[in-house]
């Protein structure tokens, strides 16, 4: 079973974020999730992403890395939306990594100096989320796995953002579910 360190999205360590996790849990693996927000929880997602901003995403980034120390080196690294801009420096860094899953976020990997070779990753968002598909992520997406042979990229129909957090409205069952069933065939795969 895989070892995970799971860093959550703009509105906090929320009930949904919770969930998911112990989605993860209950198929055996062991998952960490370090609360980024200290706490705090938001209802929307402006008020989350303001409260985001308001830290300053190096210091979250920042955060999120330190949340590793302690950890084993070979981990599997999941970053849900806000949550991917740690993980990805994480995954990208830090030696060991077993693998990667990006859920509706990803940034070029020159941000943090380059993809390192044969560690597999999952990218997975909405093709219509004003954010994913309309901020320039799901074109960042589809760059690096055309140039790393170690990466998929999932699409979901739809325009929803934080689609498969069960705990807000914008969830999408269906969606949810698939992008469930290939999180953790990946995780099975490479843990």
């Amino acid at each position: 079973m895989a070892e995970i360190l799971y860093l959550h999205h703009a509105l906090g360590l929320t009930s949904g974020q919770r969930d998911l996790a112990e989605t993860l849990r209950r198929a055996g693996h062991t998952v960490h999730t370090p609360d980024l927000y200290g706490g705090k929880v938001f209802e929307t997602l402006d008020a989350g992403a303001a409260y985001g901003r308001s830290l300053g995403f190096e210091a979250i980034i920042d955060d999120g890395v330190a949340a590793a120390e302690g950890l084993p080196a070979g981990l599997v690294y999941i970053g849900y939306s806000l949550g991917v801009l740690p993980a990805q420096r994480l995954a990208q860094t830090r030696p060991g990594a077993k693998g990667a899953l990006f859920l509706e976020s990803f940034v070029p990997p020159s941000e943090f100096g380059g993809w390192p070779a044969g560690v597999p990753a999952q990218v997975h968002g909405m093709d219509a989320d004003p954010i994913f598909a309309g901020e320039g992520d799901l074109d960042a997406a589809r760059a690096f796995v055309e140039a790393t042979p170690a990466a998929e990229l999932f699409l979901y129909p739809g325009g929803a953002h934080l689609f498969a957090d069960p705990g807000l409205a914008s969830y999408d069952e269906a969606a949810a579910g698939l992008l469930t069933e290939r999180v953790l065939a990946f995780i099975d795969r490479v843990g």
